[in-house]
């Protein structure tokens, strides 16, 4: 079934910047091969990781071996899960076997687990690619900068010279560059939203619970219900996507860690109406100074959810910074 090359269906650059859900219509319908679509991927890696340092660890050998038996599987016609050949990456505090897992800390610069964490075989079940593991700050701890002793601080894909945001800033530079359409992100104060902020592409923390996370029953300073899997994302339905991939309860996760039912729908209602939604926001914490350009995006986007019907109100939110920086 391989394709050759420039065979008419999408170029490197279009291959590249194609979303998650076409890429798996394409694949399902054998008008272009896994293996070219993550040779794809690999070579802007090659290309742009010097530049970005997006990745800490790549997989090359491991995603081209899957790819390979994703292409198998669609010319055995068996089914094909609903991320069948599509390019992704883990962030690099995920336990993923046989690929170097570092947390991005020099202590476990030589590191490679022997067991998958049960979101990593979730996300590989539903038939992804995964390139690798992508930077972070030692720990997740970013300050707002994805940052460590294993390599170069991550780059802005729009501007080298300002940062990606943290702490999944490797995650959102991979999405932008177009090495992947979709990546696995974690979030705890912004740690996916305000890369993908940063680097103009889509970002979800979840409710808590909605994906799920596995309880150690250690007490720390980022417990399991705090800090949540997610995905970021060049398409708001590519998003949907691989939180749905990555959503419902696991015997591992319990209690704080995982909601009691998977969440249905995520696509669906995309394209569904939001008429009588009642959305809360606040334009700026109650103190928090906001730059006139944010706030005027801000804006606008509270005139379209109230153009579609939706009741935007201001929460009344505040922030008395003096009080919780005592707590």
């Amino acid at each position: 079934m391989k394709l050759k090359k420039g065979s008419g269906i999408l170029d490197d650059s279009e291959l590249a910047f194609t979303s998650a859900i076409k890429l798996r219509e394409l694949v399902a319908t054998k008008q272009i091969s896994p293996v070219e679509v993550t040779e794809n991927a690999l070579r802007r890696v090659d290309r742009l990781n010097p530049k970005l340092n997006a990745f800490l660890t790549v997989a090359a050998d491991r995603a081209l071996q899957d790819a390979k038996r994703a292409e198998e599987d669609v010319i055995k016609k068996e089914t094909l899960g609903p991320l069948h050949g599509v390019p992704t990456s883990i962030k690099d505090l995920l336990e993923t076997e046989g690929i170097r897992t570092t947390k991005g800390s020099h202590i476990f610069r030589n590191r490679v687990p022997s067991k998958n964490d049960f979101l990593v075989d979730r996300i590989r079940n539903a038939g992804a690619i995964i390139l690798g593991k992508t930077n972070t700050p030692e720990f997740g701890h970013g300050g707002g900068v994805t940052e460590n002793r294993l390599a170069d601080f991550c780059r802005n894909p729009w501007n080298p010279e300002m940062v990606s945001g943290a702490s999944s800033g490797g995650a959102a530079v991979s999405v932008a560059t177009g090495i992947n359409p979709i990546s696995h992100g974690t979030d705890g104060g912004g740690s996916i939203r305000v890369p993908a902020s940063f680097c103009g592409v889509f970002g979800i923390m979840g409710t808590m619970g909605r994906v799920p996370r596995r309880n150690t029953g250690l007490i720390s300073s980022n417990p399991v219900w705090f800090s949540q899997d997610g995905p970021l994302s060049r398409t708001v339905s590519d998003a949907a996507l691989y939180l749905r991939v990555m959503s419902g309860p696991h015997i591992e996760a319990t209690g704080k860690g995982s909601l009691p039912e998977p969440a249905e729908g995520f696509l669906a209602d995309i394209s569904g109406s939001i008429k009588g939604l009642r959305i809360g926001w606040s334009p700026n914490l109650g103190s928090i100074p906001v730059e006139k350009d944010v706030a005027a995006i801000c804006e606008k986007a509270v005139q379209r959810f109230e153009t579609l019907g939706a009741t935007v109100e201001d929460s009344g939110f505040i922030l008395d910074i003096e009080e919780v920086s005592e707590t």
